[in-house]
């Protein structure tokens, strides 16, 4: 066990130290709640010393506060995540309307396992593992866009999208149910033979959606 003789003041900054490299190399992304008596367990400290650490990076941006929610971190930058998800969703519409025509049955096959998957995640809820199979089924949709160049545009801000953030689902969980329902409906416009126009619009109207109860939740208003 570690000395209670210890200065609560070093142990404070010894937690922050630990604290702040988990969230640093990703070990903590953002949204991970951060549960004082967990953090406290884990150090073999008492949670007050791990309190103040948390206050320290709280005003070093790094933590924030949620109501009924508590300690949790914070998300990387909010105004560029905010920028990147806008382009993104232009970019995947676009992408997914002109991969319409060389999607094939196997391609649809795999979407709606993936999306059953996702399903599955919901009430056991684990926003990662939502985050992963959400990009993959997304993938599986626009991968087959002829456009090389836009492909590579779509993926390249996808991958800046993951440095901002590790998954939004974590900050607004309740969106994962509606993300998954809109799926369903995006499937069913490709099989049903829908324009190109209306599945690219369906698509930027998907990520619009997230990115709205993302800006709801840091709003205070109820994204759930």
């Amino acid at each position: 066990m570690i000395d209670s003789l210890v200065p609560e003041s070093s142990k404070a900054q010894r937690a922050y130290a630990w604290l702040a490299a988990k969230i640093t190399d990703g070990g903590y992304p953002p949204g991970y709640r951060l549960v004082l008596g967990t953090i406290a367990a884990e150090l073999e400290i008492s949670v007050a010393p791990v309190r103040e650490a948390l206050r320290l990076l709280e005003a070093e941006g790094l933590v924030s506060y949620e109501r009924n929610v508590g300690a949790q971190v914070a998300m990387t930058d909010p105004a560029s995540y905010v920028e990147v998800m806008q382009t993104l969703g232009a970019l995947e519409g676009v992408a997914t309307g002109l991969a319409v025509p060389l999607i094939t049955e196997a391609d649809l096959d795999r979407a709606r396992e993936l999306n059953a998957a996702l399903a599955r995640t919901l009430d056991d809820f684990d926003p990662t593992e939502f985050t992963r199979l959400n990009l993959e089924f997304h993938e599986t949709l626009f991968g087959r866009c002829p456009n090389r160049h836009l492909l590579d545009l779509v993926r390249r801000t996808r991958t800046r999208l993951a440095g901002l953030r590790d998954s939004t689902f974590s900050f607004v969980p309740g969106r994962a149910r509606m993300s998954v329902a809109e799926h369903e409906k995006l499937i069913n416009l490709i099989t049903t033979g829908a324009s190109a126009g209306k599945i690219e619009s369906a698509v930027r109207k998907h990520r619009e959606a997230t990115l709205q109860a993302f800006l709801d939740h840091r709003n205070g208003r109820n994204s759930r």
